[in-house]
């Protein structure tokens, strides 16, 4: 219940629309139960027989008691939804703001189909809280509160009666079902969760599912996902209706009840006659009022599981480290920065950096190479604030970077990782990502640098880049960075997509982009890193040699043997 807390908040920023919300509705209970109450007695009344303008007196009211109901009943609705959407605007503003410092990460803990659910459909599930949860009870708990107090001038026991009705219909029935709820595992939220996930990868995997002949097992999977998701919805359904069954079955008994009093009591002369009817059409009038409760159970658990899920997915890992916003800092522009990393060690499901001390000066040219899983990348990613969980120090320009404002440290860095995402729309979109305003001729300037210059500024990029080549995506990507002109360069395996003779010609272009700029470079391949300032060979997490091309091989170590291995392979080709 502590994550519903939070929703409630949401709520009660709403104060107007929540105050005319109950009040209107209140109105319209009261004037629903007084119209059915007002009929009962114009039709006791008028077997009596009693003069024309008494009877035209209580027709008129009953019309006005119509208007009321109806009018009152539309301000409700309006209030009540306008408040629903506005508290949804709230939730989902708030949540996007908790979800957006994780990212990239979060990918690490949830799958994206899952988070998906969570931001659409557990977002949408809490738009039944206000309406739901939070509301009916208000509003049933003074309508009987009013109806109670009024039938009591009448009899006393038939008030108490109601009484006893309105503990029933609005608290001991609907806490039985939540009770009865929490002890049935509903899983229709993590259902839909698993859906989603299915529904995603199906359509991301599909061409590496017909390739491998397992596209037939990915759909039963999927069958089965929806299977379950609609068992789980057809529980909730069931549940729902058994719960209403059960209300409006104890309401109608309270009437029954209520009936054969007042007979009891008239036949006592404890009560006139001629209210008998009142008192019948009240009792049935005023526990229509008590249904939304019978569903009460259902969304309270569903509004719970939902806040739950939210937070689940945007609550801080404690092992990260954070820093209270006034003392973010921001990283000065167009100044090439120094780095320094002090005992940093990283683990994610394994321990993937050991240790690892680091010093890239500013306006230096760093080369990291080693064999495949060695921590190049993961190394680049601290860099950049993607993880947050390690140990040690890193500081950027002697400040801890733990300090940094995230966008202050992107602003100022080019970075090219090996997945890089392109967008759907054209290549001139997906170019001016990196910076605005810019003329077309740079664009095609920047193009024919890195030997893309057969594409139009017009020409259509599918989603993800799907009518691009590996080596195409690269390429654009780099395009990107040359436009960007930031004074950090982080780059993971730009060019492993491009030919030797291409990879020569576009490094030329960025290293003189950027010869007065803080480079790192992760590469497998150890041709061209002979002008390198230093170059950092890792293996298992760990660094193992470092130095200049020229020491590293006069040293003939670890990187000497890299080398020579990559020379035999080429020479063999």
């Amino acid at each position: 219940m502590k994550d519903l807390l939070f929703i409630t908040k949401l709520t009660l920023t709403e104060k107007k629309d929540l105050f005319l919300s109950i009040l209107f509705g209140f109105i319209t209970g009261i004037a629903t139960v007084s119209l059915f109450a007002s009929s009962g007695y114009l039709i006791s009344k008028a077997a009596l027989t009693p003069p024309i303008y008494t009877l035209t007196v209580f027709i008129a009211c009953i019309k006005l008691l119509g208007f009321i109901s109806a009018g009152s009943r539309y301000g409700e609705r309006y209030f009540s939804h306008r408040a629903t959407f506005n508290i949804l605007s709230r939730l989902r503003v708030s949540f996007f703001e908790k979800l957006e410092p994780l990212v990239p990460a979060i990918f690490l803990k949830y799958r994206s189909g899952d988070l998906l659910s969570r931001i659409v459909g557990d977002v949408e599930t809490l738009q039944n809280f206000f309406l739901r949860v939070f509301y009916p009870p208000i509003v049933s708990t003074l309508i009987f509160l009013w109806t109670i107090f009024f039938t009591s001038f009448f009899s006393f026991y038939i008030a108490l009666v109601l009484c006893i009705g309105l503990i029933f219909t609005t608290v001991l029935i609907p806490a039985y079902f939540a009770f009865r709820l929490k002890k049935v595992e509903r899983h229709v939220r993590q259902s839909r969760g698993n859906l989603s996930t299915e529904v995603t990868e199906f359509f991301y995997g599909f061409r590496d599912l017909k390739i491998y002949q397992q596209l037939e097992h990915k759909q039963e999977k999927l069958i089965q996902r929806s299977d379950a998701y609609l068992k789980e919805q057809e529980r909730e359904a069931i549940h729902n209706l058994f719960s209403q069954s059960v209300n409006t079955f104890v309401s109608l008994i309270i009437s029954w009840v209520i009936l054969l009093l007042g007979v009891y009591f008239v036949a006592g002369g404890q009560l006139d006659g001629i209210f008998l009817a009142m008192l019948v059409m009240i009792s049935l009038t005023v526990f229509e009022h008590a249904a939304p409760m019978a569903a009460f159970p259902s969304y309270l658990e569903d509004s719970r599981q939902a806040a739950a899920r939210l937070s689940d997915a945007t609550r801080q890992d404690p092992s990260v480290k954070t820093s209270d916003e006034k003392e973010m800092k921001e990283l000065p522009g167009q100044q090439a920065p120094s780095i320094v990393m002090e005992n940093v060690t990283f683990q994610l499901f394994s321990e993937i950096l050991k240790n690892v001390s680091i010093t890239f000066p500013a306006g230096s040219k760093t080369a990291i190479v080693g064999p495949s899983g060695s921590g190049k990348s993961t190394l680049l990613a601290l860099l950049l604030k993607i993880y947050k969980n390690y140990q040690g120090v890193i500081r950027i320009n002697g400040i801890p970077i733990d300090q940094l404002d995230d966008d202050s440290l992107w602003k100022n860095a080019n970075v090219i990782l090996q997945d890089n995402h392109f967008f759907y729309g054209t290549v001139r979109d997906n170019l001016m990502i990196a910076k605005d305003a810019v003329l077309d001729e740079d664009l095609e300037d920047v193009l024919k640098k890195v030997k893309l210059d057969y594409l139009s500024l017009a020409d259509p990029l599918l989603e993800r880049g799907g009518n691009l080549s590996g080596g195409e995506k690269q390429r654009l990507a780099i395009a990107r960075v040359l436009l960007k002109k930031a004074p950090l360069w982080i780059l993971d395996e730009p060019t492993s997509f491009l030919d030797a003779l291409t990879e020569q010609s576009i490094y030329h272009h960025l290293f003189e982009a950027a010869k007065n700029d803080t480079v790192i470079l992760v590469s497998h391949r150890l041709a061209g890193l002979e002008n390198m300032d230093q170059i950092i060979v890792m293996d298992e997490g760990a660094i193992v040699e470092a130095g200049t091309y020229k020491e590293l091989m006069n040293k003939k170590g670890y990187f000497y043997q890299m080398k020579q291995i990559e020379q035999s392979v080429f020479t063999a080709n």
